[in-house]
C-alpha cells in the first residue's frame, strides 16, 4: 500500500460506541502481584466476584491478596451502615494478612448508589492504622487497563516528599551502604558511582514485571541516567520520593490520569516520549529521556539494528500483511507503530480512549514510521461502534484482527484471523529484549493457519463452521 496525498496526516474520529473491553477491575490481577505488601478489596456485586473468579481463577493456589466486598440488598437500599461494614472487613484483613496498604477498588455499583468511599477511607484509616487508597475502576467510566491508571494516580498522592534526615536515619543509611558495598574495593565503588551523569531526579511510572523493570533501568544506566524510583514500587513502603521539579516518564500509554496527577498535584515535569514497546519505541524512549538531560545517547542505533536482525524470522511472516485493531487495552497505537515498522499496513486503529496530549510523542512516531515505510496512515477511531467496525472488517479483509475476547470466535467463524488483545496486556512486551514476544503473539494465528493448510485441515474447519 503506497501513501497518497489524501492521508498525509493522522485522521481521528469518535463513534461514541460502548466500551467493549475487559472490566477495569481486572487490574487487580497484576497489581496485587506487583505490590507485594498490598491487599486489594473490590467493592461490588456478585457479578464482579464472578468476573474476578473467572478472570483470575488460575491463580487460586497462589493465595492471592485480594477479596470481594459483596454488596447485598441491604447495602444498596442503604439499610446497612457502609462504614461499619467496611470497618469489619478491613479489621479482618488486618488480622489475617496485616498488609502495608489496603486498596479499595470502586465498581459500577458503588458509582450508581453513590458510596462515598473517599469520605469513609480517611476516618477508617485513622482507626485501623493502615493506609487506605481509594481507586475508581468502574466500567462505566474506564476501559480495561485504565483501572491501573486510577490506582497509580491515587498512589502518586501517597508518595513521600523529601524530609530532613535525622542523625539516626543517616547512620542507618550509612550502614546499608556499607552492606551494599561489602567486599568491593574503594576504586570499584567510585567507578560505580561515576557511571551516572549529574542530572535531576527521574521517576518512572507504570506497573511492569520485575525483569522488565531491571532491563529498562539498565538501558538508562548505560546512558548514565539514574532512575530514582518506580511507581508502583515492589512494596508500598518503598514508594519513590517525589518532589516539585522531579522528572517523570511513563512506560504505558494508558496512564494519562497518573501523568496528570504527577504534574498538577506533585508539580513534576513530564517527559513526553514514545513508549518502550518494540525496538523502535524503546530506542525513541531512551533517546527522548537523554535529550531532556542533555546527554548524547551511545550505541542505541546498533542495539536496535541487532534486535531487528534477531527477529527477522518472525518479521518476514507478517511483512506486507495488514492488521486491524478493534480496540481494547489502549496499547493499540504503540503496537500499530511497531507492526508498521515490521512491514505491515494498518487501515484502522480502534481505541477505547484517546488522550492526544499524553500520547503526542507516540502519535508523532507512528506518523513518522508510516511515512518512512511508505504506507498509508491509519484512521484512528475512538470508542468505535462495533457494528460499523465489523462492516469495515468485511470490506477491508485484513490478514489479522486484534480484538477483545468477545469478538474473536465470531470473526474466526467467518474466516478472519484474530488475536486476543488481552494477551498483550499480560505478556512482557516492553524493552529491546521482548520484541520477539510481541511477534510470537502476532504471528501465532497466522502460523497456525499455515500449519492447517499444510495438513489439509483448513477445508475441514471451513466446512464445520459453515455447516
Amino acid at each position: 500500500m503506497t501513501m497518497t496525498a489524501e492521508n498525509t496526516a493522522l485522521s481521528f474520529e469518535c463513534e461514541t460506541g460502548n466500551y467493549h473491553t475487559f472490566c477495569p477491575i481486572s487490574c487487580v490481577a497484576w497489581l496485587y502481584q506487583k505490590i507485594e505488601d498490598s491487599f486489594f478489596l473490590v467493592i461490588g456485586t456478585k457479578t464482579c466476584g464472578y468476573f474476578l473468579q473467572n478472570a483470575m481463577g488460575v491463580m487460586i493456589f497462589a493465595e492471592p491478596r485480594y477479596a470481594m466486598a459483596e454488596l447485598e440488598e441491604g447495602d444498596i437500599s442503604a439499610q446497612l451502615n457502609d462504614f461499619n461494614e467496611l470497618k469489619r472487613l478491613c479489621e479482618q484483613i488486618k488480622r489475617d494478612r496485616n498488609p502495608s496498604v489496603i486498596v479499595w477498588i470502586g465498581t459500577c455499583t458503588t458509582e450508581i448508589i453513590k458510596m462515598d468511599l473517599e469520605g469513609l477511607a480517611p476516618k477508617l484509616e485513622a482507626e485501623i492504622g493502615i493506609p487506605i487508597v481509594v481507586a475508581r475502576a468502574n466500567g462505566l467510566d474506564y476501559a480495561f487497563t485504565q483501572g491501573e491508571d486510577t490506582v497509580l494516580a491515587a498512589m502518586a498522592n501517597r508518595c513521600p516528599a523529601q524530609t530532613p534526615v535525622t542523625e539516626t536515619e543517616k547512620n542507618e543509611r550509612n550502614a546499608i551502604q556499607k552492606l551494599l558495598h561489602f567486599g568491593k574495593k574503594k576504586e570499584e565503588i567510585i567507578e560505580e558511582e561515576s557511571e551516572y551523569v549529574n542530572h535531576p531526579p527521574l521517576v518512572l511510572f507504570g506497573s511492569l514485571p520485575d525483569p522488565v523493570v531491571t532491563q529498562l533501568t539498565l538501558e538508562l544506566k548505560k546512558q548514565g541516567i539514574k532512575v530514582s524510583g518506580w511507581l508502583p514500587a515492589k512494596r508500598f513502603t518503598e514508594l519513590p520520593v517525589i518532589e516539585e521539579g522531579y522528572y517523570v516518564a511513563g512506560v504505558n500509554p494508558f496512564l494519562s490520569r497518573t501523568a496528570t496527577t504527577l504534574m498538577r498535584r506533585r508539580k513534576c515535569k513530564l517527559i513526553s516520549a514514545p513508549f518502550p514497546i518494540g525496538p523502535d519505541g524503546t530506542r525513541a524512549w531512551v533517546e527522548k529521556i537523554c535529550s531532556v538531560f542533555g546527554i548524547t545517547p551511545q550505541g542505541l542505533e546498533a542495539r536496535e539494528a541487532q534486535i531487528w536482525e534477531n527477529i527477522e524470522d518472525y518479521v518476514k511472516l507478517i511483512r506486507g500483511k495488514s492488521v486491524f485493531f478493534m480496540g481494547d487495552n489502549l496499547l493499540e497505537i504503540s503496537l500499530a507503530r511497531f507492526l508498521v515498522r515490521c512491514g505491515m499496513t494498518v487501515p484502522e486503529i480502534g481505541i477505547p480512549y484517546m488522550d492526544k496530549r499524553y500520547q503526542a510523542a507516540e502519535l508523532s512516531l507512528l506518523e513518522k514510521t508510516c511515512q518512512e515505510m511508505g504506507v498509508s496512515l491509519p484512521k484512528i477511531i475512538e470508542k468505535p461502534d462495533n457494528y460499523n467496525q465489523v462492516q469495515r472488517i468485511y470490506e477491508l479483509k485484513p490478514d489479522l484482527v486484534i480484538t477483545g475476547m468477545s469478538h474473536a470466535n465470531p470473526l474466526e467463524a467467518r474466516g478472519i484471523n484474530t488475536k486476543w488483545s488481552v494477551e498483550f496486556t499480560f505478556a512482557q512486551i516492553h524493552g529491546f529484549g521482548n520484541a520477539r514476544d510481541i511477534l510470537e503473539l502476532v504471528t501465532r494465528p497466522l502460523r497456525r493457519n499455515n500449519n492447517l493448510k499444510d495438513l489439509g485441515w483448513d477445508k475441514l474447519v471451513r466446512e464445520a463452521t459453515t455447516a
